[in-house]
């Protein structure tokens, strides 16, 4: 089934299925992963004086299909010291995957805590003192990677075996 060239009728060869079922499992994993590391890290972190240097909000855009996504990434940069040395850091949660959100304002809410100069509570992993963040939670972004994944995985799956079966014949 077509419409205006859009094809709605899956991949249509084994390797275009098998891409999108590798994909789908490359998404379950990363999110697993990043998420279980994300866990660990709120765990095993220990609390450490940070000062405040900037926050704001970052646009991200993307055009997906027919439409542009804009989305709104909370930044909050801060410096803090771990056993004498000095580090900076910008994460406001553990983790790969930041959080984001659809409204500017949602952004901003989501720092309206942190003022530049400011004294706060940083979290840092005594493993990688390096690695530090501010909201000792994961944001579970990460699930949502996960969930995409395992939408997507079935698909990829069933087309996989169908255009299969398809060349076969």
């Amino acid at each position: 089934m077509s419409d205006d060239g859009l094809s709605i009728d899956g991949p249509k060869t084994v390797g275009q299925s098998l891409l999108l079922l590798l994909v789908a499992i490359g998404l379950v994993g990363y999110g697993a992963v990043d998420y279980v590391q994300s866990t660990n890290a709120v765990r095993d972190s220990v609390e450490t004086e940070a000062t405040i240097t900037e926050v704001g909000v970052e646009t991200e855009s993307s055009t997906a299909g027919t439409g542009s996504n804009i989305e709104y990434e909370p930044v909050v940069r801060f410096t803090y010291t771990y056993e004498g040395e000095k580090y900076t850091g910008d994460d406001l949660f553990p983790g790969s995957v930041p959080p984001r959100y659809e409204t500017e304002s949602a952004a901003r809410n989501a720092v309206a805590e942190y003022e530049p100069g400011a004294t706060t509570t940083a979290y840092v992993d005594p493993d990688s003192p390096e690695t530090a963040f501010l909201e000792n939670r994961t944001s579970g972004r990460q699930l949502l990677l996960v969930a995409v994944g395992l939408i997507i995985a079935p698909f990829g799956g069933f087309f996989a075996v169908k255009n299969y079966r398809r060349e076969r014949t």
